[in-house]
């Protein structure tokens, strides 16, 4: 249970978070609609805001287990083609002048927010419930996006409708994979998610990481 009397994350840092939440929330639902929080990565950051207010390792777990690896090649990619070296292209939007500065400033949530992550689950520890609750959202999400979302391309006359939300159509959002039944492919990716991912960061974590447990104990004895 989390110490009333020692709060383990500071005030400014949860207050900091929640006004940038505030600034982008209302802008995202304005110029993608509301299925733009499906995608993983806006899943976590809402979630993220949760952790923090609650100090909840569980949700903070949660949240690293879906997104530290992905949002990771995020950043090295950033960092490769802000210096002409692309590794995927991911990123190749953030240095787009034809995109809006701030809508570029507000995507750049994708850099910080893992090591918001790996901060968190440093202070918080890490519980391995984590990893349920994640594959929980994620199939939810994806299940979504399966059955309600738009194939790509998105069209002409909205081209910031999210469309192939999650990679459930494929791995490219010009047009969806024709390789393997839709089905198929959609059976394949809930399969190969947790393997490839969500699984192998959560016994990193669980093996690099103090259990929350021994977290908690440690502040509720006025520990650090």
């Amino acid at each position: 249970m989390t110490s009333r009397s020692a709060p383990r994350l500071p005030l400014w840092s949860k207050l900091l978070y929640t006004a940038f939440v505030a600034v982008l929330v209302p802008h995202y639902w304005q110029a993608y609609g509301p299925t733009n929080f499906l995608y993983f990565c806006d899943i976590a950051l809402l979630l993220t805001c949760v952790a923090m207010w609650r100090e909840s390792a569980v949700l903070a777990s949660a949240c690293a287990v879906g997104i530290l690896l992905p949002q990771c090649l995020w950043m090295v990619d950033f960092l490769g083609t802000s210096v002409g070296l692309p590794i995927t292209g991911m990123t190749g939007y953030m240095f787009q002048d034809a995109i809006p500065l701030f809508a570029r400033f507000l995507s750049f949530f994708h850099f910080w927010l893992p090591l918001v992550l790996i901060w968190l689950v440093l202070r918080l520890g890490y519980d391995q419930r984590g990893l349920w609750v994640w594959w929980a959202l994620g199939w939810g999400a994806m299940l979504v996006s399966y059955l309600f979302l738009p194939l790509p391309p998105a069209p002409t006359s909205n081209p910031g409708l999210p469309v192939n939300v999650n990679y459930v159509f494929g791995i490219n959002d010009k047009a969806p994979q024709t390789w393997m039944q839709p089905h198929l492919f959609f059976g394949l990716m809930l399969t190969a998610l947790p393997l490839m991912i969500w699984v192998p960061t959560h016994h990193v974590l669980k093996r690099f990481v103090v259990p929350a447990r021994h977290v908690a104990w440690r502040w509720q004895r006025g520990m650090r």
